[in-house]
């Protein structure tokens, strides 16, 4: 499986910028770190996963072949007999031919959103998981922040105290009055990987209307 990113709604600022003047009365900063894709890849769940995206992956592949046959027989058949056709006919069959072909298209963009799909609904549970267990060991172990160190020179917030959240006072500045409480962390599912679905017939078996 490729590598699986966490992405927060929230922007990472300077740590300094969530405290108050005072800070320094609170208890001290302690910031830990975590790759997500190590514990992802240490879940049993990411087997199951990588089985169920393989699985479904393996069904749209199929479904996509049983298409570009239907096609190409299609295709076959009018160029072998194109010309014994009557106009009629052949027009008809021309425009059959182009519909089928811009179905196949049509086809494999679904089945990449579908894919992606699939893998964000079987990942959501998962990376849930993950968060609360983020969560409860900042709270057990006193960290004020923690860290995702997949990202490198970039890190991810994956915990900070309520009150570090300024998401309100920035839509409040914008002029924005905040309709709900500023939600926790969100995580977003990491793009589909590959499903090994070919691509749909190419220009060469388009067909040409006179």
């Amino acid at each position: 499986m490729k590598k699986l990113h966490l992405t927060f709604a929230s922007a990472l600022l300077v740590a300094g910028s969530f405290f108050a003047p005072n800070a320094q009365a609170q208890a001290p900063l302690k910031i830990g770190f975590t790759s997500v894709e190590y514990v992802l890849s240490q879940m049993p769940e990411s087997k199951q996963i990588e089985s169920d995206l393989k699985t479904y992956g393996t069904q749209l592949e199929a479904q996509l072949k049983s298409k570009q046959t239907a096609f190409q027989t299609k295709l076959d058949a009018y160029q072998k007999g194109g010309a014994a056709m009557t106009p009629v006919v052949k027009a008809d069959t021309e425009k059959e031919l182009q519909t089928m072909q811009q179905g196949l298209q049509e086809f494999q963009q679904t089945a990449q959103q579908s894919m992606q799909q699939k893998q964000q609904t079987l990942l959501r549970p998962v990376l849930d998981k993950i968060q609360k267990n983020i969560d409860a060991v900042a709270e057990e172990n006193g960290y004020t922040y923690i860290l995702n160190s997949d990202s490198g020179s970039n890190p991810i917030l994956l915990h900070g105290p309520k009150e570090g959240d300024v998401s309100d006072i920035i839509l409040k500045k914008m002029g924005i009055t905040p309709t709900a409480a500023a939600p926790a962390p969100a995580t977003q599912a990491p793009k589909a990987t590959g499903s090994g679905i070919p691509a749909a017939p190419a220009g060469k078996t388009k067909t040409k209307t006179k």
